[in-house]
């Protein structure tokens, strides 16, 4: 019997589980175990998003690097701008298209360890013009995300880790993995501006 599938953000799974929803471990998905159920409407799923988002360049900031937003750029980000039904959909096609591994390392999501899967924007900043284009969404395991977010993970006292992550990934030494000045001076230059935005990529699901 086919599923019913459908789109429940993380946030609401426990409700959406306790209305009689199910979890599909093969395709990482929630699904209504039978037709008709009124109480699971609110999360029918919507048609599947394209693989590659409009104006989207897949091969914009490749490999694993430092990536520290400005100050002014903070909380600017895709899942602000869409509903959590459409972010789920962002995420899970995200997701699927990088085969469920980072595209950076390509490690897999490992429960036990607490390696997920996470979604990240690549923005593009123009330093005539003060905007910040997204130009690439990507699929980073909790590991690399949190290198790329540098200052975040010293913030949550990730710092160590982090850095033996960068090591292993990139074949850095322990010093050129600790090198990461430059990545914090840019941020501050950055910082002193307040940025625009656009999308290169549209990432609003039909």
């Amino acid at each position: 019997m086919e599923r019913i599938w459908l789109d429940v953000p993380f946030e609401e799974k426990d409700e959406a589980k306790e209305l009689g929803a199910r979890w599909a471990p093969d395709a990482k998905r929630w699904f209504a175990p039978r037709p008709g159920m009124k109480r699971l409407e609110r999360w029918a799923a919507l048609p599947e998003i394209p693989d590659l988002l409009p104006g989207e360049d897949r091969s914009f900031g490749s490999g694993l690097f430092v990536d520290l937003v400005p100050s002014t750029c903070w909380f600017t980000n895709v899942r602000s701008c869409v509903s959590p039904k459409d972010w789920e959909r962002l995420r899970r096609m995200i997701t699927r298209r990088a085969g469920l591994r980072c595209e950076i390392c390509g490690a897999t999501q490992d429960k036990e360890t607490h390696r997920w899967l996470e979604a990240h924007e690549r923005w593009a900043l123009d330093e005539t013009t003060g905007v910040q284009r997204l130009v690439r969404l990507i699929c980073l395991c909790t590991d690399c995300h949190a290198v790329t977010h540098f200052g975040f993970a010293q913030v949550r006292g990730l710092e160590d880790a982090a850095y033996v992550h960068r090591m292993a990934v990139t074949g850095m030494d322990q010093a050129q993995a600790r090198h990461v000045e430059g990545a914090f001076a840019l941020r501050r230059e950055r910082s002193a501006r307040t940025w625009g935005w656009t999308c290169r990529c549209s990432p609003t699901p039909g």
